[in-house]
């Protein structure tokens, strides 16, 4: 009886301080000021992904400096892979986030634990399979997405050791997503901010002083991939977590799996497609303009990925805050938290247009200072391809509110307008006349016709909004 009764007093403990952190997150998030709380979740998500997506760029950076031009078209070329990779990672990543937020919402632990776990298993299973398959058709994929003869060995020798990092990447990248979607933003910053900077310190190290060239760069980036996975796990084994990592939830349901899948869609259907997209874009590229026009799209992708990114961090924090009001049925917040994320975004948008159209020798010089083709190249294509921008991150809170809120088949409908229905019959078409100008030029003409229709879907959706506002207020 004795131990019972320290067992029950033990779990009631647990859950008296679980309730006690989460009244806090559902104050922040259902009656603290918005512009208060989107700064508070901001600041650390815009210091994480920044950071990451820096040291994708300091790879190319050293790689372009370091190693020669043929090798950052090699990276170049392995960039479609990498990104069909991460969007399996935000499949389960950000659909499980948004289950956990809503679940939050509700107070209904016990569910959110139910997916975290599942989302585990998920990964795990996910990244196993991606690496088997990744080696059995890594060449053929290589040579589609624009591998010559002349970059594939860089290539090959980068994702040979990439693929062997699968699951660190997977489970690492997915989960910190979950860290932040329990309202722990700071943490998931110093997830962040953590494996970058052992990404940032080692890429050098293994360059310059080993001479390792680009497997230097790939092995970087596993054992920084490896020091996030595990800082990940561990918070969700700690008394940090609002929700906690359990052996018991591991065995996968099909309801939750279903329902993880369902959110996470769209921004894997996003992830997936620009994955090809890219290849198309670095076939066209090769036909049009050689080897150096794909070495320059991969310092054009570095750069817009950083203004991107800069916006999805916006979207970071504003996701617990949707998925947080939206479940409690609070839609003036969701409201006024979509309004002021879209004046953010076109902010940071406009201010990133500008910086790419002043200043693009400078850009990519930073990548390689000695190549004056490249220079050539790399300045027309960045001022032409980023001329689409302003409407950019207008199209991005778009579809993260719809995904954000449970609305998952208008996101993905938005995200493959722009990625697939639109940019691709653009892509294939516009080189065959204009050639390697028409490449370019591809992107921009998508970007706008894509934000005619993103703005459709909003003003439809803010007059839904406007009626259960007032519904809720009569």
């Amino acid at each position: 009886m004795c131990f019972r009764f320290r067992r029950y007093d033990l779990l009631n403990l647990q859950v008296r301080l679980k309730m006690e952190k989460h009244h806090q997150n559902i104050q922040l998030l259902a009656e603290a000021p918005i512009r208060k709380v989107l700064w508070k979740f901001f600041l650390p998500a815009f210091t994480g992904v920044v950071v990451n997506s820096l040291y994708n760029i300091v790879d190319r950076i050293f790689v372009g400096q370091g190693v020669g031009v043929l090798a950052l078209t090699g990276l170049s070329v392995v960039f479609p892979i990498m990104i069909i990779m991460m969007a399996f990672g935000m499949l389960i990543g950000m659909g499980s986030g948004v289950r956990i937020s809503i679940f939050l919402g509700k107070k209904d632990f016990a569910s959110a634990e139910k997916v975290l776990g599942n989302a585990f298993s998920l990964m795990i299973i996910t990244s196993i399979v991606l690496t088997i398959v990744g080696f059995i058709i890594k060449e053929p994929l290589l040579r589609l997405f624009g591998a010559s003869d002349d970059t594939i060995g860089y290539a090959n020798e980068y994702l040979n050791i990439i693929l062997f990092g699968t699951m660190f990447h997977m489970v690492g990248f997915s989960m910190n997503n979950m860290i932040r979607a329990e309202g722990n933003a700071r943490i998931a910053m110093f997830s962040m901010l953590i494996s970058a900077g052992t990404n940032i310190v080692l890429d050098p190290i293994f360059i310059f002083v080993f001479g390792m060239g680009v497997q230097g760069v790939a092995w970087a980036t596993i054992i920084s991939n490896f020091i996030l996975c595990v800082w990940v796990i561990n918070h969700f084994r700690s008394q940090y977590s609002v929700i906690k990592l359990r052996a018991s939830n591991f065995r996968l349901k099909r309801s939750i799996v279903i329902s993880i899948v369902t959110i996470g869609f769209s921004p894997f259907a996003m992830q997936f497609a620009a994955s090809f997209v890219q290849g198309l874009f670095n076939i066209q590229l090769i036909k049009h303009g050689g080897d150096l026009a794909v070495g320059a799209m991969g310092i054009i992708n570095s750069v817009a990925t950083l203004v991107v990114m800069s916006i999805i961090a916006i979207n970071m924090a504003a996701q617990p805050i949707y998925g947080f009001n939206h479940g409690a049925g609070n839609f003036v917040r969701v409201k006024r938290t979509l309004f002021i994320c879209l004046k953010a975004a076109v902010i940071v948008s406009i201010v990133g247009f500008a910086l790419m159209e002043l200043f693009p020798s400078l850009v990519i010089k930073m990548f390689n200072a000695r190549d004056a083709e490249l220079l050539a190249i790399g300045k027309r294509g960045l001022r032409i391809f980023m001329a689409g921008l302003p409407v950019v991150g207008f199209q991005i809170i778009v579809g993260n509110y719809f995904q954000s809120t449970g609305k998952a088949a208008i996101s993905a409908l938005m995200s493959l307008l722009r990625q697939v229905i639109v940019l691709i019959p653009i892509l294939i078409f516009l080189p065959t006349i204009c050639g390697v100008n028409g490449v370019w030029v591809s992107a921009p003409i998508s970007d706008f016709i894509a934000g005619i229709i993103a703005f459709t879907f909003i003003t439809r959706e803010i007059r839904r909004l406007n009626k259960a506002i007032n519904q809720g207020a009569g």
